[in-house]
């Protein structure tokens, strides 16, 4: 990626200008506040909208397991929360028919999966109508949100969904709408949306809780942060830039902001592509004011020579006007003896012409005369 040096340039003039907005922190204070930034680029950026929902089971994939004779439990070789293939035995069932020993059927898994449910104990008695256990295959899911009616008219089968699960916080799950659900809840205002995932690793669950961010559109080239990064309020939004030219130091840097979905923020203006933002910390740096380093110190250190407090270049001119600030001397102001002097030669010469136009005005009056 071409990366631009004016807002390299641009950020140094910021940073002597605006020394308050700088905080320099040590090493340590950096470890300690965990702060992490991004490189700000332009990408593709989605139009989403919030919704909640949950988790589901494929209805095809729950599978039963009932015995075909009456008898009693004999033996039990799953429980619920267990993991079984298609085929392996799950329970041994007692006849009935006469023997001695009774005759023993085995239960087999009609298909592989987690066991759900089971309905039965050793010693129970089992008849053909009775439900004995539940099994799902959990390699897909479904994930069904529950999108406002006046929203619904928006997404259509093929919609993607960026789905977060509560109980896996750390991951983002990526689904297709296949359906709407076969009616609206009226007391909501809610349909639902269904969309199929896969779950190859087993981890999604029946009924966890998800919120999604559904895709409405996209736009290409769009300078874009995380969400973390912006601080303040409505009126007034900005982020920490880290110093490009000192370690350990971050800028406040005001921002406009344009549209948002539930990952990142547009950025109209206030920043340019191959700034790194702060992401991580960025709340904390706002409380950070009083640096444990401060400019004069950094800036001195990276540079090689003496700086101004407020970070500037310390010219012979600024040290002058230092000197004599500490000395209780008001520094030279050019600006006003150059308006005096002017003055002054504005007044003499408009004297003289005053005066040329008496003695004029004289000399006429005596020719008339």
């Amino acid at each position: 990626m071409k990366i631009s040096i004016l807002p390299i340039f641009l950020m140094s003039l910021v940073t002597s200008a605006h020394a308050e907005d700088t905080v320099v922190l040590n090493a340590t204070g950096v470890e300690n506040l965990r702060i992490e930034t991004e490189m700000v680029s332009e990408t593709d950026f989605e139009e989403t909208f919030f919704s909640l929902g949950h988790i589901a089971p494929l209805p095809e994939n729950i599978a039963a397991v009932s015995s075909r004779i009456p008898g009693r439990v004999v033996s039990l070789s799953a429980s619920p929360g267990d993991f079984v293939s298609k085929g392996a035995e799950v329970a041994r069932i007692e006849s009935r028919q006469p023997g001695d020993p009774p005759p023993t059927i085995s239960l087999e898994a009609p298909i592989g999966g987690l066991v759900t449910h089971r309905e039965i104990r050793l010693g129970d008695p089992i008849s053909p109508d009775i439900h004995l256990m539940e099994i799902t295959d959990l390699s897909e899911m479904y994930a069904v949100a529950k999108v406002p009616e006046h929203l619904a008219g928006k997404i259509k089968p093929g919609t993607k969904a960026h789905i977060k699960v509560i109980a896996l916080p750390d991951e983002t799950f990526e689904g297709e709408m296949i359906r709407f659900g076969t009616s609206a809840d009226e007391e909501s205002g809610t349909i639902d949306a269904i969309f199929l995932l896969p779950n190859t690793d087993k981890r999604l669950r029946s009924s966890m809780r998800a919120e999604f961010s559904i895709v409405l559109g996209s736009r290409p080239n769009v300078l874009a942060v995380p969400r973390s990064a912006l601080q303040g309020d409505a009126a007034g939004r900005f982020v920490y830039v880290k110093h490009f030219d000192l370690p350990n130091a971050f800028v406040k840097s005001p921002v406009v902001v344009g549209e948002a979905n539930d990952d990142k923020a547009e950025i109209i203006s206030g920043l340019f592509p191959g700034d790194d933002v702060v992401t991580r910390g960025a709340y904390s740096l706002s409380f950070a004011g009083a640096s444990s380093i401060s400019l004069k110190e950094a800036l001195d250190a990276a540079h090689d020579h003496e700086h101004a407090e407020d970070g500037s270049e310390l010219t012979p001119e600024k040290k002058a006007e230092i000197a004599n600030a500490k000395a209780g001397l008001a520094p030279h102001d050019h600006s006003a003896s150059g308006a005096s002097a002017l003055w002054k030669y504005s007044t003499i010469l408009l004297a003289l012409l005053l005066i040329a136009y008496y003695f004029g005005g004289k000399i006429q009056s005596r020719r008339e005369a």
